[in-house]
């Protein structure tokens, strides 16, 4: 049976303050460093380089899909791919199936950079995980499965609950 607690209360809250801590944590480690240290150079803000790892995971998206993936507004989007696309590491072009909507694709510039900074941060884990002993690995790996799982769960929850709302509010 899984407990629900209210937020700010009880073991779930302190749950939830601990792992903010340690994710945090991690996100300022070394290899952490690094990957953002060249994407500076480049200088690629986070929300570029997250649109470029996600067209780079699923060339010919669309701008829609990767604002819902996001969960930001296809303006904010339309702000970052135009970006990417002066700093020449994606192209925006029609889809031959729907002509309304733009399809994004990296150019080899692009996908060149998405496998360096993919390649770092491969690296920088590699790293961290041959600190640890086969256990522990597989007990993270195992818990961050548990907790991805978890979040997409309350993603489809949420997401149908706010559905539910606009179309309540529509009626």
């Amino acid at each position: 049976m899984t407990s629900h607690k209210t937020p700010g209360t009880g073991r779930s809250s302190s749950d939830a303050h601990r792992l903010l801590d340690l994710l945090n944590a991690l996100g300022s480690t070394t290899f952490r460093r690094l990957l953002w240290q060249r994407a500076a150079e480049l200088e690629l803000t986070y929300a570029q380089s997250q649109v470029l790892f996600y067209v780079g995971h699923h060339p010919g998206c669309h701008m829609g899909n990767v604002a819902k993936a996001f969960s930001v507004t296809l303006a904010a989007i339309t702000q970052i791919v135009d970006r990417l696309e002066q700093k020449k590491f994606l192209t925006r072009g029609i889809d031959p199936g729907d002509r309304r909507v733009y399809a994004l694709e990296l150019t080899a510039e692009g996908k060149a950079l998405v496998e360096e900074l993919e390649t770092l941060q491969i690296q920088g884990l590699k790293a961290v995980l041959e600190r640890m002993s086969d256990r522990d690995r597989n007990r993270v790996l195992k818990g961050l499965e548990a907790l991805v799982k978890a979040a997409r769960e309350e993603q489809r929850v949420a997401g149908g609950s706010q559905e539910f709302r606009r179309k309540s509010n529509s009626d």
